[in-house]
């Protein structure tokens, strides 16, 4: 959210995600606010590299261009320090000339020339080579031009590239030519005095700018390079544009107003797969391991301040090698020793409870979707009044139609999930069927026991959870509106009640904390309820064979709208680029004129042949990939570097499968008669490059193993002190067998067997150190590999 904007004046906001001049992701308008609540969250893979993570917000305008109020910009190398933290960042001015990113790659050299009369001069040569990564301008690629300058106390030559048009990686590969000093017989009428001397105070300058055409030029970045430098020798290098000095500087920061953020980056180095052989083999094993305390997840579960930071990689790095149902059976039945009371069963944030909220999470996407999405979009895009506190209704509302109407999506919702079975992963039954059994086992007498177990998870942490926040769960793009979201929270509210297994009894109901929800619930006390939440329950926690979910219904993956190239399907009309809206579903991939109309063009999933990035210089256009399929193929360009990253993961994983699939594509496009990229002149000769994903893989969950386990890894690495406390506290409790004389040591951790877990800690141990050895390895030959000044590693900042 954000407090306290300029204008003082009520006004429409929204705000947007950056990485450097790229929008990523943007709010959904708040308006007639001066304090905004946005309350959305975004998680995104970053598939490029960056230097700003920054935030903008603006003013949304219906006739004019959006104004920019501010923006708060955080180095990526000052990323972690505000990881993980609620922050407040003041706002800062928005000053086009410190907007820039991108890079230049130069060749600089200092020639010694001999005069007609045998005298001595110097001449500087500037070859500007090329630039990368450059800024869109209005969401285009922008028409670069370059001026470079000899820059000195009592000159400034300047001199200008010619204007490349619509790129963001211009070719330039032109020279310019400065005299740097004269020889003293030189007689020629000079503009200005040069000295020996002055060549320590002379410096190159390039700047990059945009060619406005009609309007002014904008400015692109700058870099700066002393003459000094060269000696005698030719200096290349490649450069990050910098912003001017006199960039980004003002004195009423403190007007503009301020944003809370809270970010989560973390940057993680992978190694090859065989670096992770004995922690993967060790953390799989966890399961097995007696007791299950003493095992190396549970103990990361142990260290870790936050027990989301190691659920996370732990259940993916689990769920990928199918090792997770006999590990959360494991840590569920720990809990249960610990549960005292039937009706408490599954409550806590443990790490039981949080391993299957993840599972829930991650493999009951698809589920959620086919589910829920239909009614929650009914309830957003045609909200009914629903509020039934007496406190909290408005003059004119009536409080029976608002029951009236709240009851209508009740029922909707609830009678959605109970014939939802059918479509239930088989692992989230797997692991509802042991927790049921595990319930059962240790509340003998407790007849209702084994339903609760399940609803619990179900009901209270996945459909319930699904329904107030559908935005987190990408059932809607953004947080709902004030009211939506009130009336989503009482729906939330229903269904955590009529899914607690039980829970309509009179007793149940007199429990209520809001009268007005007890009243409500009355209209509920039907025999019909409990037994379709019974038979629902009896369904998702058995481990029959299912039919495979999406046979009667396509799964909707993913919609949003992009740019796509004619296919040339008619001769008639030049081929450009039009707005359609996209959809993807299990069965097949669509375009649309407009959202909700038919499609125009439809191609079946399994007739995807791949689904490849697209050469830039094919049309002179960022973020564009190809889908390849039995006609010619389809370019797309979407609206950023994370938009098209998942779309094509998206497609990537839907038709892995296909039989058909190529091993070689073009990167480029086929143009006047040939391919640019391999110059064949056959439209149908087979591709010049391999193709990235060529290898069937499982098409419901994307999990790399070996990124999972190096975070497991960083985490070990940042917790080693814990470790060592576990370490010293497991030798205290084998040494001394008496009473704990000081509890504040260890009495956090669980420890059931200290000779065990001693043993599974040295393992760890053992296992960090080695795997930092490696990392210090790599660490070395790459920064011997990638020299300061090469592509991969660019010159920061103004060189002086």
């Amino acid at each position: 959210d954000a407090k306290h904007l300029v204008p003082n004046k009520m006004r429409d906001f929204f705000c947007t995600i950056n990485l450097d001049q790229e929008e990523v992701f943007r709010t959904q308008v708040v308006e007639k606010s001066l304090s905004p609540y946005f309350g959305e969250e975004f998680y995104f893979e970053i598939p490029r590299t960056f230097q700003w993570l920054s935030f903008y917000i603006y003013d949304k305008s219906v006739l004019q261009k959006d104004l920019r109020i501010g923006k708060v910009s955080i180095k990526k190398e000052d990323l972690c320090n505000y990881t993980g933290k609620e922050n407040w960042f003041m706002l800062q001015p928005v000053d086009s000339n410190s907007e820039v990113q991108g890079k230049v790659h130069l060749e600089l050299k200092l020639n010694e020339l001999i005069t007609d009369n045998g005298s001595v001069c110097q001449q500087l040569v500037v070859h500007i080579k090329e630039c990368h990564g450059l800024p869109l301008i209005n969401g285009q690629n922008c028409d670069p031009y370059a001026t470079v300058s000899l820059v000195g106390p009592s000159r400034n030559d300047q001199k200008k590239t010619k204007v490349k048009k619509k790129t963001s990686n211009p070719q330039f590969n032109e020279t310019f030519y400065f005299e740097v000093t004269r020889s003293s017989s030189y007689t020629k009428k000079s503009q200005f005095q040069v000295e020996e001397e002055d060549i320590e105070k002379l410096e190159v300058r390039v700047d990059l700018w945009n060619n406005g055409n009609l309007v002014q030029d904008i400015f692109l970045g700058e870099i700066k390079v002393p003459v000094k430098v060269l000696r005698n020798d030719s200096f290349q290098a490649w450069y990050l544009l910098q912003p001017r000095e006199n960039g980004n500087k003002s004195s009423k920061t403190d007007d503009l107003g301020s944003l809370r953020l809270n970010i989560c980056y973390t940057e993680d180095c992978v190694l090859p797969s065989e670096y992770y052989t004995s922690l993967r083999n060790l953390l799989l094993k966890s399961a097995d391991v007696q007791p299950i305390s003493a095992s190396a997840a549970y103990i990361l579960s142990e260290v870790c301040r936050d027990k989301y930071d190691a659920v996370l990689p732990l259940v993916r790095l689990l769920l990928h090698h199918h090792k997770l149902v006999p590990f959360v059976a494991a840590v569920a039945e720990l809990d249960l020793k610990d549960t005292q009371e039937a009706n408490t069963i599954f409550r806590g944030n443990t790490l039981a409870t949080r391993c299957v909220d993840e599972m829930m999470k991650i493999v009951g996407k698809h589920y959620l979707k086919v589910t829920l999405k239909p009614v929650i979009d009914e309830i957003c895009e045609s909200p009914k009044p629903c509020e039934i506190d007496p406190i909290k209704l408005r003059e004119g509302d009536n409080v029976e139609i608002n029951m009236e109407n709240l009851r209508y999506y009740v029922d909707k919702v609830f009678r959605e999930i109970v014939r939802s079975s059918i479509s239930c992963p088989t692992l989230m039954c797997d692991v509802f069927y042991s927790l049921r059994h595990l319930a059962a086992k240790r509340f003998p007498n407790d007849p209702h026991v084994q339903y609760s177990a399940v609803s619990s998870f179900v009901f209270l942490r996945f459909f319930a959870v699904a329904v107030v926040s559908p935005h987190t769960f990408h059932l809607r793009p953004h947080h709902p509106d004030a009211q939506t979201s009130r009336t989503l929270t009482l729906i939330s509210k229903a269904i955590q009640t009529l899914g607690s297994w039980g829970s309509l009894t009179k007793t149940k109901l007199s429990s209520f904390k809001e009268t007005f929800m007890c009243e409500f619930f009355k209209t509920f006390q039907e025999e019909t309820f409990t037994e379709s939440v019974k038979k629902f329950l009896d369904d998702v926690s058995s481990t029959e064979s299912k039919e495979p979910s999406g046979v009667s219904e396509p799964v909707h993956l993913k919609e949003g709208e992009m740019y796509k190239r004619a296919q040339g399907r008619t001769r008639i009309g030049k081929k450009n680029f039009k707005k359609r809206w996209f959809c993807l579903t299990s069965r097949e991939f669509t375009y649309h004129k407009q959202q909700d109309k038919e499609p125009i063009f439809t191609i079946p999933i399994k007739n995807i042949l791949a689904v490849e990035k697209l050469d830039e210089s094919s049309f002179n256009k960022k973020n564009m990939f190809q889908v390849l399929h039995g006609e010619k193929p389809l370019y797309i360009q979407a609206n950023n570097c994370v938009e098209a990253s998942e779309w094509i993961e998206a497609l990537c994983r839907v038709t892995r499968c296909n039989q058909k699939r190529l091993s070689f594509y073009h990167p480029s496009a086929f143009l006047n008669g040939n391919w640019l990229c391999c110059k064949a002149t056959i439209e149908s000769s087979e591709g010049c490059a391999r193709c990235t994903a060529d290898v069937p893989a499982d098409t419901q969950i994307e999990i790399d193993g070996d990124r999972e386990t190096e975070r497991i890894y960083s985490l070990f690495t940042i917790n080693r002190s814990k470790l060592q406390k576990l370490e010293e506290a497991c030798g205290s409790i084998a040494v001394y067998q008496g009473p704990r004389k000081e509890p504040d040591d260890y009495s956090n951790f669980t420890i059931e067997d200290s000779v065990a877990t001693f043993h599974t800690l040295q393992q760890i141990i053992d296992i960090v150190e080695k795997l930092n050895e490696s990392h210090e390895k790599y660490q070395k030959k790459r920064s011997s590999s990638a020299k300061y000044g090469s592509e991969e590693n660019p010159i920061v900042g103004k060189v002086s």
